[in-house]
Parts: structure tokens; sequence; C-alpha cells
């Protein structure tokens, strides 16, 4: 197989020096070339024909939002934005993944420390974004109106099911897409864990919020499950949920990683299963390698319902397709549909009350 050809775009010399020297850990990689700025990149784009750019976003001269947009205009590529941990660096970020970069990493803050990591998280992206589809901004149709939230000045109702999320890279734009969709009085409560670093979550979260209709916030311990909100796994924690008698409530913790990654979408799902059970939706979406696979089989052992991404409307389908392959997936579903059918789903149906009334009466055996 033809190596892939990367371009590495940055203004440090010691980046441009540093991430060459990451990537030659892996003989399918091959650095063809470097360059300093914006200007210099789009240049050696067409004399270089790679097939992934290494992009830093705070540049003199032209900067990385403007030479992303001329990227996709020209002739898309694969982009995976080299970020700063900063909240300018994570502001920067979601404006590139919305301009259709593909994925991030951030800029190791000790070299020596975390090169090792670092390294191993670029090879990983870079080798996905080879072989992946390249997301135009528009593409999915999402709504740039401002949309309107239902007031919260009385306590909302119990939610009529919890809806877990597990979802990775292409996560950004397909969350965005899928939140925009739902209706202010969506019935069911929204967990979601995405796989990003600390410090980058708080703000998705934010940026989630302003763009739909429910409301939406970073998690935080004892946080109480409520219809309408979703709630957003921070970053380098684990997220689980539990039921209480004074209200079903997620719970952070610091435990190991699990399949390589803080938060874990298994992590997440094994508690539904464990607590919601029959009561439960678990979709996987977008992402590579395969977390939250054996999750979602045990949602669909404990009577939950179980959703995979499909191929075609997935940026990089391999977290789905581990699912899909176990037959853990109930239903594979396009996420242009995935909205009205999660509707559908979290209809409330009356006489059965909400998912606190039911948890209390499988409790107490009736």
């Amino acid at each position: 197989m033809s190596r892939i050809r990367v371009l590495v775009v940055d203004d440090s010399a010691l980046m441009r020096k540093l991430i060459p020297q990451m990537l030659e850990a892996d003989s399918s990689i091959e650095v063809v070339g470097t360059a300093m700025d914006g200007t210099f990149c789009l240049k050696k784009i067409e004399e270089l024909q790679p097939h992934v750019v290494t992009l830093d976003l705070q540049m003199p001269g032209m900067n990385g939002i403007d030479t992303i947009k001329e990227i996709m205009r020209r002739n898309p590529l694969p982009v995976i934005v080299v970020s700063s941990h900063s909240t300018e660096g994570a502001s920067v970020t979601f404006k590139a993944l919305g301009l259709g970069a593909f994925d991030f990493v951030t800029k190791p803050q000790d070299a020596s420390a975390h090169m090792t990591e670092t390294a191993a998280q670029l090879i990983a992206k870079i080798k996905a974004a080879a072989g992946a589809k390249i997301v135009r901004p528009g593409t999915l149709g999402a709504t740039t109106a401002r949309p309107e939230k239902i007031s919260v000045s009385k306590a909302p109702p119990p939610p009529s099911k919890l809806v877990a999320i597990g979802i990775s890279t292409g996560g950004p734009q397909a969350l965005e897409f899928l939140l925009a969709q739902l209706p202010p009085d969506f019935p069911g409560a929204i967990v979601i864990v995405q796989h990003m670093p600390e410090g980058f979550t708080e703000m998705f979260a934010r940026r989630l919020d302003e763009l739909c209709s429910l409301r939406v916030k970073e998690a935080q311990s004892g946080d109480v499950l409520q219809a309408g909100r979703v709630l957003i796994c921070p970053g380098s924690r684990h997220i689980k949920v539990k039921r209480m008698t004074r209200g079903d409530v997620v719970i952070l913790n610091d435990d190991a990683r699990v399949n390589g990654h803080r938060p874990s979408v298994d992590v997440l799902f094994h508690s539904v299963a464990e607590e919601f059970g029959s009561h439960a939706i678990a979709a996987l979406m977008t992402g590579m390698g395969d977390d939250g696979a054996e999750g979602l089989g045990a949602v669909k052992r404990a009577g939950g319902m179980t959703i995979a991404q499909s191929e075609e409307s997935c940026v990089v389908f391999g977290m789905p397709k581990a699912a899909i392959e176990r037959g853990y997936a109930t239903r594979v579903i396009a996420l242009d549909v995935l909205p009205a059918m999660l509707q559908t789903l979290c209809v409330r149906n009356e006489g059965r009350g909400e998912i606190g009334g039911v948890g209390k009466a499988v409790r107490a055996g009736l």
C-alpha cells in the first residue's frame, strides 16, 4: 500500500520539527513537506499533493481558519487541527471543525511528558482521515437561526426515556445537526460522551446550547436527568447514571481509562444498562475504534433500544461498525432520520409513567 502523504503546517519551527518526528514512528506515514503559514500551505498542497494536512490555527499572515476555507473551496482535503489548550484555542478549534476540519489534537503542554500520547493520537487520526469522507460546511443543513427555548421557571417533568449517546471523530458536526432538529419539548433526557480532551467540553456544551432549543450543559456530579436537557461528559472524566429517590442523576469519576479513553462510552453505556434497562435508548455514532460497542451490547441485553449510525452518514465508521458486527445494534439509522427516530421512541406513553416512576415500580417488584 502507498504511504499516507502528510503536510505539516505550523508557524513554530519547533513544532515543524517535532510533528514529523512524531510521525516517523509509523512507517505507513510520510511527511512530504512543512509550511510556516497558510499561504505556503496552499502552494505546497498544489506541489506535493498530500493526503492529509496537519494545521496550526494561530499563525501570522494567512491564519488557520482562512487556510481551511481556501482548502475546502479549492480542493477539499482532510485537515487535522493541532490546537492549543487555551480557551481561545478551543474557540477557534470549534470554528475550524464547523468549516470542515476532520478532527483535532492538542499541542502537548509538556512535550517531554506527553509526546508519546500526542504522537499516538495524531497517527491514529491521520490514518482515519486518509480514508474518511470530508464533511463540507453546510452539508448537514444545521440551522443558523437562534433557537427558541422553553422557560424553566417551574420544575421540568421527569424524562420519558434516557437517551445515551457515544460519539467521537466527526461528532461535533453530527451533534450540532442532531440536537438542532430536536424540539424544545423533547420528552427524553440526553447524556453524551464525546471523545474530547479536558478544557474543550465546556465550550462545546455552550456552543451546542446556543445552536439548539434543548438546554445543554457540561455535566457535574449530581446533575438531575431532566426532560429536554442534554448533559455533556467533561473531558478527562468518566460519567455514569444513577437511580436516586430524589431524582435520577449523573455521577462523574476519575477512574482509569477504558478502551484507551476517558471519558469512555462503555462506562456510560454499562451504567445505563444496569440502572435503566428497558427504559433506555443507546446510540453509537461516528468515531474511530470500538469504544461503546460492548456497552451497547449490555444495553441490548438489558432490554433497551440500541442504535448504530449508518456507514454512509458517518465521517468514520469505526465505533458503529464494531457494534453492528457483534450483533449489538437493534437498528442502523442514518443521521438525517435519527432525530425523528429519537422523538418517536421518547414520546410519552400515558399510563405507564416516566422513567422515575417506572424505576420505583420496578424496584418495588411491581
